[in-house]
């Protein structure tokens, strides 16, 4: 069994009252994704308010991810997907149609909050939360992110100017992320911390849906080798290994299909 890596500093954390993100898998069958995930990244699991289809990930006591069973009846993809913070998914949801994205479901009142589900200019799926009841979750620790994001699109200036339009991103109100243009990427940032990178070369009419538009779920673990192993030993398959100057990426399928990545680099910056 393999854990996340609390040693992980700098980025953004997705959970807590004042988290920019919350990430969620859409799975066939809660039960086999529990176990796996909880042999791969040692998650423990608690059932969620939004009935008994939906659980969360905790890592300790802090919760770090959703996990919601969705029949194969409605055609929801089996994916892991961000979901990002808005004020108001009303508007939210119009400024991505505005900008011809796509909205699928939503917004719909969920538990503690409204959803939607939608998609980006070039098919990327990602979700917008709008909360509307205060959270009695404890956060998570400031120095440390459990989760970052990896948006593989079309082109990184495109996406960045679709996203902060949509999402408030660099537009100076008090606590927004900002963006920057580092190299061949946008790096976004939330409270000066790392919070997900853009990177341009997807291709929008792949078959590999590594290749397509998507936004990734990376998760930072202490011993990448461990933690590929245990994936494969309980139904996972290794996709892709990418290894750069800051570290090693690699691509995992869980035994139902969706796709998530392990890292041991320390920043998504």
């Amino acid at each position: 069994m393999t854990g996340s890596d609390p040693r992980t500093a700098s980025a953004a954390p997705l959970t807590g009252l004042a988290a920019p993100c919350w990430v969620t898998l859409m799975t066939p069958n809660l039960e086999t994704a529990e176990r796996f995930y909880a042999q791969v990244l040692g998650w423990s699991f608690r059932p969620g308010r939004l009935g008994a289809d939906y659980a969360v990930a905790y890592r300790g006591e802090v919760p770090v991810a959703g996990v919601f069973a969705v029949s194969s009846a409605y055609q929801v993809a089996v994916a892991w997907t961000p979901y990002f913070a808005v004020e108001d998914a009303d508007v939210a949801a119009a400024r991505v149609r505005e900008r011809s994205g796509t909205v699928a479901v939503g917004p719909l009142t969920l538990g503690k909050g409204r959803g939607v589900l939608a998609s980006d200019r070039d098919g990327a799926s990602f979700g917008l939360w709008e909360r509307t009841e205060a959270s009695a979750s404890p956060p998570a620790p400031a120095d440390h992110a459990h989760a970052w994001l990896r948006l593989r699109t079309r082109n990184a200036f495109d996406a960045a100017i679709f996203y902060g339009e949509v999402l408030d991103w660099a537009s100076g109100r008090p606590g927004c992320c900002d963006v920057a243009y580092e190299g061949d990427e946008v790096i976004v940032r939330c409270g000066g911390h790392p919070l997900a990178r853009i990177s341009s070369g997807a291709v929008e009419a792949a078959v590999d849906p590594v290749v397509r538009p998507h936004w990734q779920v990376q998760f930072p673990v202490a011993d990448l080798a461990a933690t590929v192993s245990a994936a494969e030993r309980h139904g996972g398959a290794l996709v892709e290994e990418r290894t750069g100057f800051e570290g090693t990426e690699v691509t995992l399928r869980d035994p139902d299909g969706a796709l998530f990545a392990v890292t041991d680099v320390r920043s998504p910056a």
